[in-house]
């Protein structure tokens, strides 16, 4: 490495995963082109790498808040490029981080211009923290609830959140721990798979997350008269009706979903409340490549033999932000937002707000992460396309984790003092 230049990252390397960075290099001769790397690797063991080649300005300085990229992973002024531009080594991988334990870390490194990788000029490592100081981290384990309950430092009252981002096979802590670290008491749940569950469920009982919403509000620093929901996916549904049949929801998130209760039938109180909309195999495209898009594979919940699937939002007592991405290929999402709207107007309800996001894909998540353009499919057996646009999708995650911050902060009103997160 070259003694002379430097590689910073400001205000510190140390900050939180939804935190932006501002990298800067010194040091290097004047107009010099040097390539820019960010490499990682994930709790799979899968290695996330991207590059990006800059010019330096007359003092030898670059600063990629400023600078634009003149190729590689992503091209022009981007200044957490090197993060969302990040690619796997392998085919069809998402960024494995599930845990809050452990900080996701990103090695930044100046390198000579070359064909092959040139020689390294200077380095600096990221330590991207999913959870803040002084925040708890609980897991659950009563009653029948299974998760993880996140509560920020302080004496509160703090606004209280049951995040649905991954119901199957473990508990996803990533998002959880994040809003806890923004100030809000979060509950994360698994509804099958994990720990004592069941394998496997052939309903959904409403019971379950009516028993972690009581949970919830006992918490000592809970302040907020109700709760709020979040959703991404298959848990948009189950958000729907959690809000729509049971009492205290004041806010819900609803992430690229659907409007209907989709492949198992829900049940409250030992009786079937909603059938289950069906997928039709037979709608799958198949791409030369073999990564197949799902987006309409639903059958049609507004035809006659699918309309008792139909979430009764107009029950719902408290407010909706819909999210959809124009690019979603999992589902048909801003057709679902279209129909709740419709609905919930035709019923006199004006309790909703909605955002569509142009060129962003399935899967929006706190910002800053690697953009995936394909993976795995557990329900579907093979790997299938999210849909987006790398920059504009990870532009919509920047705008949107502030949004529903700032949804939940309203309608989840009490007195607490707002936190922010440090390390």
């Amino acid at each position: 490495m070259s003694s002379q230049v430097r590689l910073r990252l400001l205000p510190r390397a140390r900050c939180m995963f939804d935190d932006p960075i501002q990298v800067k290099v010194a040091g290097l001769r004047s107009r010099q082109v040097i390539t820019m790397r960010a490499r990682s690797t994930d709790e799979k063991g899968v290695v996330f790498s991207s590059s990006a080649t800059y010019k330096a300005d007359g003092s030898g300085e670059i600063d990629l808040q400023r600078e634009p990229s003149l190729g590689g992973s992503y091209t022009g002024i981007e200044p957490m490029g090197l993060l969302w531009s990040m690619k796997a080594d392998s085919l069809h991988r998402r960024l494995q981080k599930t845990s809050s334990l452990t900080p996701h870390v990103v090695k930044f490194s100046v390198h000579e211009e070359e064909e092959e990788e040139g020689r390294m000029l200077a380095e600096a490592t990221n330590e991207r923290f999913l959870i803040g100081n002084g925040v708890s981290r609980l897991p659950v384990k009563e009653g029948n609830i299974r998760g993880v309950l996140f509560t920020p430092p302080g004496g509160g009252p703090f606004p209280a959140v049951l995040d649905l981002y991954t119901l199957g096979g473990g508990v996803s802590e990533k998002r959880a721990s994040l809003l806890a670290s923004r100030g809000f008491v979060v509950l994360t749940v698994a509804l099958y798979g994990h720990d004592d569950m069941p394998k496997y469920i052939k309903v959904v009982n409403l019971d379950y997350f009516e028993e972690a919403i009581k949970f919830l509000k006992k918490q000592d620093k809970v302040g907020s008269k109700g709760v709020g929901v979040i959703s991404i996916s298959k848990s948009g549904d189950l958000a729907l009706s959690i809000a729509s049949y049971l009492p205290d929801v004041d806010a819900t998130v609803w992430i690229n979903g659907c409007s209907a209760n989709t492949l198992l039938p829900l049940h409250y109180k030992k009786s079937q409340i909603l059938p289950a909309l069906m997928f039709d195999i037979k709608k799958i495209i198949l791409t030369n490549s073999g990564v197949a898009i799902v987006k309409d594979g639903m059958h049609d919940p507004l035809a006659e033999e699918n309309k008792a699937t139909l979430v009764p939002i107009e029950q719902a007592k408290g407010r909706f932000l819909f999210v959809s991405s124009e690019d979603d290929l999992n589902w048909n999402s801003k057709a679902y937002v279209d129909m709740m709207e419709e609905r919930l107007k035709r019923h006199g309800k004006d309790n909703f707000e909605s955002v569509c996001y142009p060129g962003a894909g399935h899967y929006l998540e706190p910002p800053y992460g690697p953009y995936c353009p394909s993976s795995f499919h557990g329900a579907v057996n093979r790997p299938v396309a999210w849909g987006g646009v790398p920059k504009s999708h990870a532009a919509a995650e920047v705008v949107l984790w502030k949004r529903i911050q700032e949804f939940f902060r309203t309608q989840l009103s009490c007195d607490a003092t707002h936190t922010k997160a440090k390390l």
